[in-house]
């Protein structure tokens, strides 16, 4: 058992090293600029069982300043936003993960339906690709992908959203 654990910290350890040395000077990116890269890093869930502490992985994404990491988590809606309307339409909102960290969604609606019946104060799980950003991060591709590789979701009221 604790040599499954440290080999799956070590695989861990290897893979935020890999996705720090596809983006070394780790600065955020806009939504425009990740939809355009050809190339992004696609790691196994760091929320697969690795810890226990909830929404663990995505404080670790946050802390070590990750990109184009797939994550699973849940949190709480804080604010609504307008839609963004420039390319791909995105219904936009932010959500509460800790204390310390607010995730901003741009939820593709052109590609899926959109989150319905959402207010503030409601939880939804969720999963995405996260990208890193000094204010917490944004939360894109919670959507299926028409190209067919990894894709994600958002989960409200007993609904999934993808």
């Amino acid at each position: 058992m604790k040599q499954g654990a440290l080999i799956a910290i070590f695989c861990l350890l290897a893979a935020c090293q890999q996705a720090e040395q596809s983006n070394p000077l780790n600065q955020p990116q806009s939504a425009l600029e990740v939809k355009s890269q050809v190339q992004s890093v696609h790691l196994q869930p760091l929320s697969a069982g690795l810890v226990t502490e909830e929404n663990a992985a995505l404080k670790q994404a946050f802390a070590q300043k990750q990109s184009h990491v797939w994550l699973e988590g849940s949190g709480t809606v804080k604010k609504l936003l307008p839609d963004d309307t420039q390319g791909a339409r995105h219904q936009r909102f932010l959500v509460s993960v800790s204390p310390g960290q607010t995730l901003l969604f741009a939820h593709n609606i052109d590609l899926a339906p959109r989150v319905e019946s959402l207010n503030i104060g409601d939880q939804i799980s969720f999963k995405g690709e996260y990208i890193y950003n000094p204010k917490g991060g944004i939360m894109h591709w919670t959507h299926h992908d028409p190209q067919g590789h990894q894709h994600g979701w958002i989960k409200h009221q007993n609904h999934t959203y993808e």
